[in-house]
């Protein structure tokens, strides 16, 4: 889509952030929903905070690209842009993380059968 003149550079930029901001607000509420329940238990008190910063990230991000269309404003759309590899900055570490926990578990628990079952013949001898 080439811009005209009543269609500007950063309104067409901005269109696809404008057009998802329903779903990154509505999915940043979710997740800071989420960080209020996990900050419940004793150990989510700690990593409660990481849901919460993310969901107010995508809903600080919305509102930018809704700004940057309405406005014209080349300032909101780089500041959502900005939210927006934080989000996804922050969703890379905790998923590589999350990898890292699932992969050592596993191999736990491979490990733990091994030596556990070692020298049995079978179940209940």
């Amino acid at each position: 889509m080439v811009p005209t003149n009543e269609n500007s550079l950063i309104k067409t930029l901005s269109l696809p952030l404008y057009q998802s901001r329903g779903w990154m607000k509505l999915i940043g509420v979710l997740m800071i929903l989420y960080g209020a329940m996990v900050a419940l238990s004793i150990i989510g008190i700690i990593v409660a905070w990481l849901p919460i910063w993310m969901g107010i990230l995508l809903f600080q991000t919305a509102s930018a690209a809704e700004t940057a269309q309405i406005n014209d404003s080349a300032d909101e759309l780089l500041m959502a842009l900005k939210r927006l590899k934080t989000y996804f900055t922050i969703m890379g570490v905790l998923t590589l993380i999350g990898l890292i926990f699932a992969l050592l578990g596993l191999f736990a628990g491979m490990g733990g059968m091994f030596i556990g079952g070692g020298g049995h013949m079978g179940w209940g001898m």
